[in-house]
């Protein structure tokens, strides 16, 4: 069994805002795991089912939709369990996708999930793929018609009240064709040059000297 697993992300509410790689992974699986807050696992609140539901009415396909129950409380042990309800829907079909609200990028359970699955499956974490969407305050400017930073302004993502010390991760963009990028200190650095195009390519570090236009540098938050 060629067991596949995709996070999708849903985007902000519209439908129509969802990626053709999210509809082709669609297309493409066997079932689709839909979290809810629901213990009984019922979907009458989930946004989500709502937008896996249009989705795949749109397709005019048919597939499994299996409940996720998603508290949201934080802990260790419910993610734990969401991860067990994905490998184990992986047992019996042989593409799944999990869905998430937004971007999986911007504060989702995506990554805590796929920690836990690489401990339990390391097979079925190597076989996955993360489809990135469109953030809500990408949409919100998008409605007000109002750019979120133009020239050289920066742009803030911050949560309102949050749980602890507060990380940051840095998104660097817009350099000058041979800058030197030592002034942009250390951490852990990724540089993506040219996304998507044909000489695309993902450093896992940071370059020395800026060769591309198109070059972005993250610097990820040291998380434990």
């Amino acid at each position: 069994m060629n067991q596949k697993l995709y996070m999708v992300s849903l985007g902000p509410g519209d439908v129509e805002l969802l990626t053709l790689k999210a509809l082709n992974a669609f297309k493409a699986c066997d079932a689709v795991c839909v979290p809810t807050k629901s213990e009984d696992n019922s979907f009458t609140k989930s946004i989500s089912y709502k937008i896996v539901s249009n989705a795949l009415s749109l397709l005019h396909v048919n597939k499994p939709v299996v409940p996720v129950y998603s508290p949201m409380h934080f802990n260790y042990e419910d993610w734990v369990h969401e991860a067990d309800v994905i490998l184990e829907t992986l047992a019996q079909y042989e593409q799944v996708c999990f869905v998430t609200l937004g971007d999986a990028a911007v504060y989702s359970s995506i990554y805590y999930l796929l920690d836990i699955i690489k401990e339990k499956n390391e097979k079925i974490y190597k076989n996955c793929e993360v489809i990135a969407g469109v953030t809500s305050f990408s949409a919100a400017s998008a409605e007000a018609q109002k750019a979120l930073c133009l020239g050289d302004e920066e742009l803030v993502i911050k949560p309102i009240n949050p749980r602890g010390k507060v990380k940051t991760t840095q998104i660097l963009m817009r350099p000058k064709i041979g800058m030197n990028t030592e002034s942009l200190g250390e951490g852990d650095f990724y540089t993506f040059e040219n996304m998507y195009l044909e000489d695309a390519k993902i450093t896992p570090s940071k370059i020395q000297t800026v060769k591309k236009y198109m070059t972005l540098f993250i610097n990820f938050a040291k998380r434990d």
